[in-house]
């Protein structure tokens, strides 16, 4: 047996997987809508769940608003256009602007603008609702301890004048009346209350209770960890510079309030940031001219002395080619101080890493020495791993390795180009030196000149040259006061942020459809599952596949609509529906395996209990009896009997007491209120029925019986559980064997093999009973075949030959709506 189980098992399996691998090329359209129909009030459960759920989702989520400013991002210095100069400033990077305008440095900056450090709440019993800038009163308040931020302070107005408190902190809960309109010092911090509206609280105060209104005071560092993520910048247009500037939260007007400020923060930033920059390069261009105006006027004065003293008048008749060439080296070498002094003030902007100098400034004062470009390119490469780290420090931590890589890369370029500098300044002493030991050999190759006129001619160089530097520093000095004055914001907002009226979360339609298409996909799985799981007979042609043996099929018996709670007679109810016709199409069939005149035995038999064994044996009874023919029913099922509660009729005699010759037939037989049906009952429940049913004496009733009834229909017990109807399958001229659609397992068909094989049955044939015959409606037929070598075709498609179930008017408008649309 356990191996029978076992073999059962592994066909159960190996049918299962075929199923899955052959999905596609197996597909039965008609048993898929089938068990579609089947799960009907599944699937119409999973939608009301999903809209239910879209509802309850929409309902208790906090809605979040969104609100944009454009911003144009152009500058113009109309001084430089004006006077044709050189503009000195640098040229606008959108890249680095809009990283600016997400780092968090900046947008701290823009967060304490705003109203952000403390925020009001109207609390209801599921979501809690700011009330930026709407709120009834107002709370000043000075910090002594931290543990004032991030707690709730529930407030309520008992009148004007007084306002009860209470919170839970660290320290643990309090509740305090206090006045309004006068600090109250709690230790932590130090509150002062001011009512704004009170009328609108007392119109509603039947409406509020203790705990409806709550503020928060928010530390600077939760306010950008909390709305940091909420900023986004998007650049929308390269060629033309514009950016969008969004942000989002719980409140419309915050959201608006919030992007706006970042729009005309970022303008006067980016002015302020110009303006810093050019007043550094102007102070450094100052100091120059001090230096140089003083040396200047010393030579002057030195000139002035000579003269005076020396009574020089012109010299410049004897000295001039020694003026000229003394004079280019005097000016070389002023010029290698001059370069060594700005080399100096880059490497010291480097080195202290202002962010308020752009050494980009210092490049103009550069223009033309032989080293420009390699500073310039060091600093522009510089320049952008600042940028990459600005960007980073956004993304990620400044913890990351990414960070970490960026300012070691940072590190080295500043040592480079410090190196740089260092290495250019060396080759300026270098130079300076050579220039000076110049000229000191010009000055001893004509050490034979006069000492007074070499002396003034000496002086009058010097003067000419500091002269030069002095008017070239104006010059500059002049050009930057002018840049700086033509700077001025050319940034415009092209688009100001305003409330959201509809909320970008949670979006409605989107919510409905992705939970509608959830529960489709639920649903289908579902179906898809129980059709690959399915292991119902539910035709005749199943039964033919899946025997080995060549086995009859005499028909099916259509589903009964109504109820019943016991097998019972219904064909004489309803002579002319579906039912009975399917009974006389069994009986017509039965003529084809024996059709002489002598009396018959049909034995009925089925796997296990409740495949309508029973309702069969009585109902096909009926039939025949209907067309003249006298015909008894046994009941044999003597451990579980059931003929007597379809005749309803009792019990207390039966075969069983007829086996074992304890009555006879006259007191067992029972009319039934069908002319020419009868029936024996099963009796008393014996302890030995298989030893009673094999015992000799069946088969002496059975040939009394004969001269009697025209047919004898014997309801066997399930072969599937016991074997006591196997004797009675040997002796039958007609044996039945009853599947139950959608009910009955597949695997049961491995009996009707076993029995037909090991008993030498060849006659057994298969009756189908509780066959839906609307799944014929969706390509699912029930068409079927003999193994005998004839055919006989009976159909419920379009017509019954005048034989159908027509629901009247009456029964038609009485079905619900759900009723109607399950059957559609």
């Amino acid at each position: 047996m356990y191996e029978a189980d076992r073999s059962v098992e592994n066909e159960n399996y190996d049918r299962y997987k075929e199923r899955l691998t052959n999905f596609s090329q197996e597909f039965e359209l008609g048993l898929f809508i089938h068990l579609l129909r089947k799960s009907f009030w599944w699937i119409i459960l999973f939608f009301v769940l999903a809209l239910a759920g879209a509802k309850v989702y929409l309902r208790y989520t906090q809605p979040v608003y969104e609100s944009a400013s454009i911003l144009q991002l152009k500058e113009s210095n109309q001084a430089t256009k004006v006077l044709d100069i050189q503009d000195l400033q640098d040229k606008k990077d959108i890249a680095g602007d809009v990283e600016i305008i997400r780092s968090k440095e900046f947008l701290k900056t823009i967060f304490d603008k705003l109203p952000l450090d403390i925020a009001y709440y109207s609390e209801g019993e599921v979501l809690d609702f700011e009330l930026y800038k709407t709120s009834p009163y107002t709370v000043n308040y000075e910090i002594k301890s931290p543990t004032a931020y991030d707690v709730k302070y529930y407030v309520f107005f008992i009148n004007t004048n007084q306002v009860k408190l209470n919170f839970t902190n660290s320290e643990g809960s309090f509740e305090r009346v206090v006045p309004t309109g006068e600090w109250v010092d709690l230790g932590f911090a130090e509150f002062k209350f001011t009512l704004l509206d009170f009328s609108a609280l007392a119109e509603n105060k039947s409406k509020i209770s203790n705990n409806d209104l709550y503020f928060v005071l928010n530390s600077k560092r939760s306010i950008v960890s909390k709305y940091l993520d909420k900023v986004k910048v998007k650049l929308m247009n390269k060629a033309a510079n514009s950016v969008e500037i969004s942000f989002s939260d719980y409140n419309a007007l915050k959201a608006a309030d919030v992007a706006n400020a970042i729009s005309t923060g970022f303008i006067a930033y980016d002015l302020e940031r110009k303006i810093i920059s050019s007043n550094q390069i102007l102070e450094f261009i100052e100091t120059q001219i001090q230096e140089v105006y003083l040396r200047l006027k010393e030579s002057e004065v030195s000139i002035q002395e000579f003269k005076i003293d020396n009574k020089v008048a012109r010299g410049d008749d004897y000295t001039g080619m020694f003026i000229d060439r003394l004079g280019v080296l005097e000016e070389e070498l002023i010029g290698l101080e001059l370069e060594e002094n700005i080399l100096a003030e880059i490497e010291k902007a480097v080195v202290l890493a202002n962010d308020s100098v752009n050494i980009y400034d210092f490049l103009p004062l550069l223009a033309g020495t032989e080293f420009e470009q390699n500073i310039k390119e060091q600093i522009k490469h510089l320049h952008q791993l600042l940028l990459e780290r600005e960007q980073s420090m956004f993304e990620v931590t400044a913890s990351s390795g990414r960070v970490e890589n960026l300012n070691y890369q940072i590190n080295i370029q500043q040592n480079l180009l410090v190196e740089s500098i260092r290495s250019l300044k060396t080759k300026i002493s270098a130079r300076k030196e050579n220039v000076t030991k110049k000229i000191g050999d010009i000055e001893e190759t004509f050490s034979g000149m006069p000492i007074k006129e070499l002396k003034h001619s000496r002086l009058k160089r010097i003067f000419a040259i500091n002269e030069k530097f002095y008017t070239l520093l104006l010059e500059k000095k002049a050009e930057y006061a002018i840049s700086k004055a033509g700077i001025v914001p050319e940034s415009v907002i092209l688009e100001i942020a305003t409330p959201g009226r509809e909320p970008i979360s949670p979006n409605t339609t989107m919510t409905f459809t992705i939970l509608i298409i959830i529960a489709f996909v639920i649903s289908i799985l579902i179906v898809i599952i129980r059709y690959l799981v399915y292991n119902d007979i539910g035709s005749l042609n199943e039964i033919v596949k899946l025997t080995h043996a060549s086995v009859g099929t005499l028909g099916i018996v259509p589903k009964f609509n109504d109820d019943i709670p016991v097998s019972q007679l219904v064909v004489d109810k309803k002579p002319k529906s579906v039912l009975a016709e399917s009974f006389r199409s069994i009986r017509t069939n039965l003529q084809f395996i024996a059709n002489d005149k002598e009396s018959k035995i049909i034995a009925i038999t089925s796997t296990i209990s409740g495949e309508g064994k029973t309702f069969v044996a009585i109902n096909l009874g009926g039939i025949i009896a209907f067309s003249g023919k006298k015909v008894i029913i046994l009941d044999l099922d003597m451990r579980k009997p059931k003929i007597h509660k379809g005749f309803n009729s009792d019990n207390k005699a039966g075969m069983s007491t007829l086996l074992i010759g304890k009555d006879n037939f006259a007191n067992t037989i029972r009319h039934s209120q069908l002319e020419n049906l009868d029936f024996i009952t099963a009796g008393p429940v014996p302890p030995n029925p298989s030893e009673l049913i094999i015992n000799g004496k069946l088969p002496i009733l059975l040939k009394e019986l004969k001269e009697k009834y025209d047919l004898i229909i014997i309801d066997n017990p399930p072969v599937g559980l016991v074997t006591d109807g196997i004797e009675c399958l040997k002796i039958a001229d007609y044996p039945l064997y009853i599947f139950r659609a959608e009910y009955s397992k597949r695997s049961f068909v491995q009996m009707v093999d076993r029995i037909v094989n090991e008993n030498k049955i060849n006659n057994l044939a298969v009756i189908l009973n509780g066959v839906d015959i609307n799944r014929n409606k969706y390509s699912y037929n029930y068409s079927y075949g003999y193994g005998y070598g004839y055919g006989y075709g009976y159909g419920y498609g379009s017509g019954y030959g005048g034989y159908y179930d027509e629901p009247d008017e009456k029964e038609a408008e009485s079905r619900t709506f759900l009723q109607r649309l399950k059957r559609k």
